[in-house]
């Protein structure tokens, strides 16, 4: 098994085989009428309209000051990422990491929303965190250990970043 620290650096090797698409990304946000702000809705609808698509939640890290990791979803095509959300960024593809945390097929992600829908008619079926028990960090609840290694990968990219600033200035 592996340690935290060896978590963390196979998932980001495993990051870097992965290319945002921004083009596609363009494409479907226009495509599903994407909305600001609504990541978690929009991988949904670019999953259901896209032939082989993956559903992804986990973290993004964008390069704007200060880093911090947030909660995000995209869908993923083989080796590409496709990001309806990326639109309303206005970055640079290069300026975007994305630490996966949780993937559904589309057949398990329907049925999830729908089940959720008839038994929580009032809450959003979005984001899907998997069974219980979960892990947690700060005063947020996500779901289990890959969740919480996604979210170390990402708030250790987001040192980084921070230190690269402050060595800089």
């Amino acid at each position: 098994m592996l340690g935290s620290g060896s978590s963390c650096s196979l998932l980001f090797l495993l990051l870097m085989e992965k290319r945002l698409d921004q083009a596609l990304s363009i494409e479907i946000a226009a495509r599903i009428n994407s909305k600001a702000k609504k990541p978690f809705d929009n991988a949904y609808k670019a999953a259901l309209v896209t032939q082989g698509a993956i559903y992804v939640q986990g973290f993004l890290v964008v390069k704007r000051a200060p880093y911090q990791p947030r909660e995000h979803s995209w869908i993923e095509l083989g080796d590409r990422i496709v990001d309806p959300s990326w639109p309303y960024f206005n970055k640079n593809t290069e300026e975007f990491w994305y630490f996966p945390a949780h993937y559904l097929t589309v057949k398990k992600l329907r049925a999830i929303v729908e089940e959720s829908k008839e038994d929580y008619p009032e809450d959003n079926p979005l984001p899907v965190y998997g069974d219980a028990p979960y892990e947690y960090y700060g005063d947020l609840m996500l779901g289990g250990k890959d969740y919480l290694q996604a979210y170390q990968a990402a708030k250790a990219k987001c040192i980084e970043l921070n230190r690269k600033i402050a060595e800089n200035n």
